[in-house]
C-alpha cells in the first residue's frame, strides 16, 4: 500500500470520531462534514512525517475549525427565524445511509447536551468538549481556544457548571425511554390530557424549529398544561392526517411523524421518569439526510 493510501485509510479509521468531535461542536451536519474535510485537506499537505500523534494533530485541526465555524455560526443563529435546534441524527437502520451510522454516538451528541451547549460562547462549548467528553489536557486546549491554561480551565468550570444545571439529573435507559415514549404517543394521539399530565414534568419545556421553512411553535412552551393542552389541540387538529415512527434520534429513542408532505423529528428528554423536555425539528434543511423512503412508518395521529 502507498504512503498516500495509508494515510487515507488511518484517516478513514478516524472519521467517525472528527465527526462526533466536529458536531458536538456545531450542533449541524453539513458544516461538520465540510470541517472534517478541511482537516483532511490540511492533511494531505502536512504529511504524515511531520505528525507525531494524528488523533490529537486532527483533533485539534477539527476543533479549530469548528470554533471558526461556530463562531461565524452565532451570528445567524441570532437571526434565525423562530428557534433553532440542533440538526438530529435519526438512525433509520439503514448502516449505508445513515449519518448516525457514520458519527461515533454517544453522551456527547444527545440531543439534551447539545440543545444546553447553545448557550455557550464557543471557547467555553469546546473548553467543556474537549477536557469532559474527549479527554484532553487543559495544556493541550489551551493551545487550540487561544487562552492560558488557567483560563481555559475556568471556561470548562463555567461551562460544566451551565451543563450540570441544564442536563437530566437522573437520565433514562434506553428501555425506559422507549417505553415512555410509547406512553407519551399514546396519549398525545389520543389528545388525553390527563394521560400527559402524568408523564410530562411539571416543568417541561417544548420546542419546535421550523426555520420559517414550515409551521412550527415560534416561543419556548413552559409548563406541564400549557404542553399538554397545546399536544391536545393538535391532535384534535390533524387526527388521522398523520403517521408515526419509532426510530433513534442522537442515540435515543424518537419519533420520524410525516404528514401532508412534511417531516417532523421528535426528540425527548427523560429526566425522573418523566418528560422533561420535547424537541420537535421541523425545518426541511435540517432533514434533507432522511432516506425518507426507506423508513418504517406506522400509522399514528401524532401530532407534528
Amino acid at each position: 500500500m502507498s504512503a498516500e493510501n495509508e494515510l487515507a485509510a488511518e484517516f478513514e479509521q478516524l472519521r467517525p470520531y472528527l465527526l462526533r468531535v466536529a458536531y458536538s461542536h456545531l450542533g449541524t451536519v453539513g458544516e461538520a462534514e465540510d470541517v472534517v474535510q478541511e482537516a483532511w485537506l490540511r492533511l494531505e499537505r502536512t504529511g504524515r512525517a511531520e505528525i507525531r500523534d494524528l488523533r490529537a494533530w486532527l483533533t485539534t485541526v477539527v476543533a479549530r475549525l469548528a470554533i471558526d465555524a461556530l463562531t461565524s455560526a452565532r451570528a445567524r443563529r441570532e437571526q434565525y427565524v423562530g428557534m433553532w435546534l440542533p440538526e438530529p441524527l435519526v438512525a433509520t437502520g439503514r448502516a449505508d445511509e445513515d449519518l448516525a451510522d457514520r458519527v461515533s454516538l454517544d453522551e456527547s451528541v444527545s440531543m439534551a447536551l447539545l440543545v444546553v451547549l447553545e448557550a455557550l460562547t464557543p471557547p467555553e462549548r469546546s473548553a467543556f468538549l474537549l477536557h469532559d467528553v474527549f479527554g484532553y489536557s487543559f495544556e493541550q486546549i489551551a493551545d487550540i481556544v487561544g487562552r492560558s491554561p488557567q483560563a481555559t480551565r475556568q471556561l470548562a468550570a463555567r461551562a460544566r457548571r451551565h451543563v450540570e444545571a441544564g442536563r437530566p439529573r437522573f437520565p433514562a435507559t434506553a428501555a425506559q425511554q422507549r417505553q415512555l415514549l410509547e406512553a407519551f404517543v399514546s396519549a398525545a394521539s389520543s389528545g388525553d390530557i390527563d394521560a400527559l399530565l402524568a408523564l410530562l414534568d411539571p416543568q417541561v419545556e417544548y420546542r419546535s424549529d421550523g426555520g420559517g421553512r414550515v409551521a412550527a411553535v415560534a416561543q419556548v412552551v413552559r409548563g406541564a398544561e400549557r404542553v399538554a393542552t397545546m399536544l391536545a389541540a393538535m391532535a384534535a387538529h390533524y387526527r388521522g392526517v398523520v403517521e408515526a415512527a419509532v426510530v433513534d434520534v442522537n442515540g435515543a429513542p424518537g419519533l420520524l411523524v410525516e404528514g401532508g408532505g412534511e417531516l417532523s423529528v421528535v426528540a425527548l428528554t427523560v429526566d425522573g421518569g418523566r418528560v422533561r423536555a420535547i424537541d420537535v425539528i421541523r425545518n426541511p434543511d435540517k432533514l434533507r439526510h432522511l432516506p425518507v423512503e426507506r423508513l418504517p412508518v406506522t400509522p399514528g395521529s401524532f401530532p407534528p
